[in-house]
């Protein structure tokens, strides 16, 4: 038995259909929240394209439809069922009746591979400890986002700052960037997909999200505030009207799903809720609430070009925010181009220094072995002068930096996005 899940679009049923697809010995069933007698009968057709007669009667429940295919159908045939989960609504009973096929798959020499979107009720069926699914899977992948390196693949003639482009909008759903691969501009498919009312991500929230938040009104509300710029749990509980410790729920939630990352300064315990800022961890999401919301309700939004060039200024900021991001991600899984050091913590920075005066860095990262420090600001472009006075400025915060002598050396190094043409780092380490 086998566990694929993960959010909307990010491609668990083509995954699937890319392994198995072709094969005259795969079941493939999508569910949905019809009442079960439908989805029974709607199986047995699936299952009679490689059982004929299988769907000549009706079965009265799981147990029975199961139990037959696990009989006739030959070894190695995998039985697949897409969105586990509106089953399971409907029918309670069905982990346990699958618990009793998934002990009896080495025997039968059958597979059987359950999927869903909803992270919660996925990792609710197979990874607690009092399900009856519990310890049956095999393999349980939760489908993560591609990687900014293989931007490469999807838009060969696409330059290195186009490919940031997209990244910062579309993240590594590859969804999003199948959408995006026809002649069009970035931002011509802006407006047709995401600010137009009749673009395909028009509600994409809403849709990502319906699942995982359908009912949570006050998570949904948190993410919502957290997408504007609401970073702190006191700016996001006053925006509510409710205490800060009403807030302790939601954020969880939101942080268990992998929606909500908790940011706080490089060095410091995770306990100390002053310095805590919360950030969106999906970068349509973050793009979506800060573009996309404030403009909502004007379905006429974009139609001129005057109303992309309103927002240029704002995407160049929140691009250099996503090129932050993409260094600290990078440095998580790499070394630097011209240092073979591993890096263990990686974070930023932000408080007073040793002169008692409030100052920022971009990375902070510590390697493995605790013995060295790298610091790092991160620019979209840069000439080489400006390169140069960047340099000393950030050698100057190091000397500024209360725990920078803790270590026995420092390495200092300027992530130039566009650089290439001097001594920086660009995004083309990123894409190694």
């Amino acid at each position: 038995m086998a566990c694929v899940y993960g959010r909307r679009r990010i491609g668990k049923s083509r995954l699937l259909d890319e392994v198995l697809g072709g094969r005259s010995d795969v079941v493939f069933y999508c569910a949905d929240r019809s009442e079960a007698a439908l989805q029974r009968a709607r199986m047995a057709e699936d299952m009679a394209r490689i059982l004929p007669g299988f769907a000549d009667v009706a079965y009265l429940d799981w147990r029975r439809l199961f139990e037959r295919w696990q009989r006739e159908a030959s070894r190695g045939s995998a039985l697949v069922i897409d969105e586990l989960p509106y089953l399971v609504e409907k029918s309670p009973e069905l982990p346990s009746i699958l618990q009793k096929i998934a002990d009896g798959l080495q025997r039968s020499g059958q597979k059987l591979i359950v999927c869903g979107s909803s992270q919660r009720m996925m990792q609710g069926l197979v990874l607690d400890e009092s399900e009856p699914l519990y310890g049956r899977c095999r393999v349980i992948f939760k489908l993560e986002p591609i990687g900014f390196g293989w931007l490469k693949r999807a838009f060969p003639r696409a330059t290195l700052s186009d490919r940031l482009a997209h990244y910062a909008v579309w993240g590594g759903v590859p969804r999003y960037w199948e959408v995006c691969q026809g002649e069009q501009s970035l931002w011509e498919t802006i407006r047709e997909e995401v600010f137009s009312p009749n673009g395909l991500f028009h509600d994409e929230p809403t849709f990502v999200l319906k699942d995982d938040l359908e009912g949570a009104a006050q998570a949904a509300s948190v993410l919502a505030l957290i997408g504007q710029g609401c970073a702190r749990s006191s700016e996001i509980a006053s925006r509510l009207q409710v205490p800060q410790t009403a807030l302790g729920r939601p954020i969880k939630r939101l942080m268990q799903l992998g929606l909500v990352i908790r940011d706080i300064p490089f060095g410091k315990d995770g306990k100390d809720n002053k310095k805590t800022l919360y950030r969106l961890s999906d970068p349509f999401l973050r793009f979506w609430y800060a573009f996309a919301l404030p403009h909502y309700s004007n379905a006429s939004f974009g139609s001129l070009s005057t109303d992309i060039k309103s927002l240029q200024h704002q995407f160049r900021v929140f691009l250099g925010q996503s090129w932050e991001t993409l260094v600290r991600e990078t440095l998580m899984r790499q070394s630097l181009p011209d240092d073979a050091t591993r890096w263990g913590k990686v974070g930023r920075w932000w408080g007073a220094g040793l002169d008692r005066a409030p100052m920022e860095i971009d990375v902070v990262a510590e390697s493995s072995d605790s013995q060295t420090l790298l610091v790092g600001e991160c620019k979209l472009t840069l000439t080489a002068k400006d390169a140069k006075r960047e340099l000393e400025n950030l050698e100057a915060k190091v000397k500024r930096l209360p725990f920078a002598s803790a270590y026995k050396r420092v390495v200092v190094r300027l992530f130039v996005a566009e650089g290439g043409a001097f001594d920086c780092i660009d995004a083309r380490w990123c894409e190694k």
